[in-house]
């Protein structure tokens, strides 16, 4: 099976393309299969957005579904993980008191969207730092897990974080959270295509990702996937023609938030010629040797500045990922350059945790270590 090449891709031939974390590069098939169904749009658009383009979007997300490892009624595209998450954050409904709980290593849009929904709510924003170099997987369970009180009501972790490449072990936190009746929402924006994703296994009431980064999907393509149990509770960021719909399907949350207004569709319908063209180019060897060239890279830079690793694990192998379609359930580790937390049986201590106490116009935080208390301190 062939792997991808620079010609694949419409790239500037002088430019070496490196962040596909930020903004993916689309190969040349996928974006001529994006502008084909733009094309076949305005042939005659009343009756493709009418008419076709439902049938469309369903068979997009019945790929999307396997791909992810999610029923395609209990997923939806959005343009971004950032408008799902605002979406899901909408829905919440925070009190005073409340609890949102994190970490220090979150996207800074998210940072802003929970700072911004806590003050409205004078609700409390928690945010536990995870240092680095990072210790276990087990370390990183217990450090978040130490910061949960009676007043928790969400929960919201990166999987593969942004700023640092780490993998966190999010499944075993959102298991735990479902015991506790605290809401689970997984920010997922790198991982698909980057590593392996199965929603099956992760127990979380909600999850986005982005199809526009690692999986080559056009500008524009993310997808949320909401639990059964969580769906009913999720109303649209836009009320549309799918609230209250005339013509309702089996699933009322697509119908609340696929249809959100006239828009271009075409960036979800191509996310088959997307998964097409990583399927044929033997993208799990893209993964592994990405993977490969990134540990080599990170050993030759900790060389050159005699700084210490981000993380503690053995990654001298390289795990490679199951196919990008459908999802492995035994591989759980690899990809492009994130880095798994290794595993281990101890506990970590208490983590030194930022909280903030929020109120309309005012934030307020402090910082201590050992038993966690209602926060005080100056304003921010």
């Amino acid at each position: 099976m062939p792997r991808p090449t620079r010609d694949d891709f419409l790239l500037d031939p002088d430019l070496v393309f490196l962040n596909h974390g930020s903004f993916g590069a689309v190969p040349a098939v996928v974006q001529q299969a994006y502008e084909g169904l733009q094309r076949e749009m305005e042939r005659n658009p009343v009756a493709w957005l009418q008419r076709r383009a439902p049938e469309l979007l369903a068979e997009a997300r019945a790929r999307l579904g396997s791909f992810v490892g999610a029923a395609a009624d209990d997923v939806v595209f959005f343009p971004n993980p950032t408008t799902a998450v605002n979406m899901v954050a909408n829905n919440l409904h925070l009190q005073p008191g409340d609890e949102v709980l994190t970490t220090d290593h979150e996207y800074g849009a998210m940072y802003r969207t929970w700072r911004k929904r806590c003050a409205e709510a004078g609700a409390s924003y928690v945010r536990v730092p995870i240092p680095v170099p990072v210790s276990t997987a087990a370390d990183f369970v217990e450090r978040v897990w130490s910061a949960v009180t009676p007043r928790t009501k969400v929960l919201f972790l990166d999987h593969l974080t942004s700023a640092t490449a780490l993998v966190f072990p999010v499944a075993e936190l959102c298991r735990r959270a479902r015991a506790a009746g605290i809401v689970s929402i997984v920010d997922g924006a790198h991982v698909p295509g980057h590593v392996p994703l199965d929603l099956a296994q992760l127990e979380c009431d909600v999850y986005t990702g982005a199809l526009h980064k690692w999986a080559c999907a056009p500008k524009g393509c993310s997808f949320l996937y909401a639990h059964p149990t969580a769906q009913a509770w999720l109303e649209p960021l836009v009320v549309s023609w799918g609230w209250e719909s005339d013509h309702p399907s089996e699933s009322q949350f697509v119908d609340y938030h696929e249809w959100q207004g006239t828009r271009d569709l075409s960036p979800f319908l191509a996310v088959s010629a997307a998964l097409d063209f990583c399927n044929t180019h033997d993208w799990a060897g893209v993964q592994a040797e990405g993977h490969r060239l990134a540990l080599l890279t990170r050993s030759r830079i900790n060389a050159l500045t005699h700084r210490p690793r981000v993380d503690q694990s053995r990654l001298d192998r390289v795990d490679r990922p199951a196919r990008v379609d459908p999802p492995s359930r035994s591989c759980r580790r690899g990809g492009v350059e994130g880095a798994a937390l290794p595993r281990a049986s101890h506990r970590g201590a208490v983590a030194r945790v930022e909280r903030a106490e929020l109120r309309p116009g005012q934030l307020r935080r402090t910082q201590h270590r050992g038993r966690l208390r209602r926060a005080g301190g100056c304003a921010r």
